[in-house]
């Protein structure tokens, strides 16, 4: 194993290169260098883009590009579980005037279509079946203007902890089983953001229970929650939101 970061910036200095010397050579966004050497990945535009930036970078440096993506596979690559949970990512929505487009389109060919069966001596047996396809056509239209709704998570009652205890004034979570990402905002998913990103295994964030604290989690069963010293149970496999609050944690 060998640090990929540190190993890029050095043969970029040994060449007398700055980022963006190599941003000119190889088109590749200074802030996505520098990401690299500072393997901060989360701040990359995804895994297949990290790869494809990573072996350029490398062989760019005279690197062997291959060994780079070995080692980022073997360290870094998404497991079986993701690291980032899929209700947060951006959903793709349509224009709306091309939508409205497209559905008048599909209504007007739909009624000339119904017109024609009907002037031409079309039964209604015909006219019906033209009118169930513009249904069909409207409804497939309509479908990709439906707003984005995101699974229902598990665990609707309030989760227990290990032990009874009185009021927790403190909180920690910690990456106990693997990376994490993790979401900290105060009070509830609009609140201000405390922490936001990959929390690497064996890290902990620490807080006070002055407020309520809204957490999302990515990986839930790699992290140990606790209120005070007693530890939240019953945490699921899927990405979920817990409230951590001085009587105890409910789903959110």
């Amino acid at each position: 194993m060998f640090a990929i970061g540190d190993s890029l910036r050095e043969a970029r200095a040994r060449r007398g290169l700055s980022s963006a010397d190599v941003q000119k050579g190889i088109r590749i966004r200074e802030r996505y260098l520098t990401a690299l050497e500072e393997e901060r990945w989360e701040l990359l535009p995804g895994e297949a883009y990290t790869k494809g930036f990573l072996r350029t970078y490398a062989e760019f440096l005279g690197l062997d590009g291959n060994l780079y993506i070995e080692e980022y596979n073997a360290r870094i690559a998404a497991t079986e579980e993701p690291l980032v949970p899929q209700t947060l990512a951006p959903a793709y929505r349509p224009r709306r005037g091309v939508v409205r487009a497209l559905l008048g389109i599909f209504v007007v060919t739909a009624v000339l279509a119904g017109v024609a069966a009907f002037g031409f001596g079309g039964s209604t047996q015909n006219a019906a079946k033209s009118g169930a396809v513009a249904l069909q056509v409207q409804d497939a239209a309509a479908a990709t203007e439906a707003p984005f709704k995101a699974r229902a998570l598990p665990h609707a009652q309030p989760l227990p902890v290990s032990a009874a205890g009185p009021l927790a004034t403190s909180t920690s979570i910690t990456a106990a089983r693997g990376r994490c990402w993790v979401s900290v905002r105060t009070g509830g998913p609009q609140g201000a953001v405390l922490f936001r990103g990959i929390l690497q295994k064996g890290t902990t964030l620490r807080y006070t229970l002055a407020h309520r604290l809204w957490v999302r989690m990515g990986r839930p069963r790699t992290l140990d929650i606790a209120l005070g010293t007693r530890l939240v149970k019953g945490l699921p496999r899927l990405p979920a939101n817990v409230l951590l609050t001085p009587a105890g944690p409910q789903a959110a």
